[in-house]
């Protein structure tokens, strides 16, 4: 987690994703190339570590398992802007010699208070979500709350900003 999204109180998708997940941690930095945790993820032999980014070489999950027999999936999902989050990978040299993953949907976000730069770009949770539908044999019970959290504070958002008529918050139409 980029540091400017760690101070986020409110509106933290990568928190609420955290939470959600009893199998997770939050690192926060900005260059994770001498991070100890991070480091010792990647070099455990029990892991098969990825990013989850999309780029030109990611592995469709869409199409492609990324299990391996005898590994653990560990999966850095970098929680920032995209702006912050392009910076993240770059810095970190450890990031960059990872397999990413991506993979192709056509949801669109539920964030109405957060403008997305692409119609089909999703905060941290919803694509988190769309790769544990991907990746895991889970039944409709195990997922349909997940998103709950997220929606609820998305509805408090658009509430407030109703209520004060606050100009830096527009929700969609």
């Amino acid at each position: 987690m980029h540091p400017k999204e760690f101070k986020k109180t409110k509106n933290n998708t990568g928190k609420l994703t955290h939470q959600a997940l009893p199998n997770s941690q939050i690192i926060v930095d900005e260059d994770f190339t001498n991070n100890t945790k991070v480091n010792s993820l990647i070099s455990d032999q029990r892991n098969r570590c990825f990013t989850l980014y999309p780029d030109e070489k990611a592995i469709s999950l869409n199409s492609n398992s990324i299990y391996e027999k005898d590994k653990n999936i560990v999966i850095f999902i970098l929680d920032a802007t995209w702006a912050c989050a392009n910076k993240m990978l770059r810095l970190s040299t450890n990031l960059q010699d990872l397999q990413s993953i991506s993979f192709d949907h056509k949801m669109t976000s539920s964030y109405q208070i957060k403008k997305q730069p692409n119609e089909l770009y999703l905060s941290t949770i919803e694509s988190t979500l769309c790769v544990l539908e991907l990746i895991e044999d889970l039944s409709q019970k195990d997922i349909k709350n997940f998103l709950n959290p997220f929606n609820e504070m998305v509805k408090y958002q658009v509430k407030r900003s109703n209520e004060e008529k606050n100009i830096r918050f527009r929700p969609k139409p």
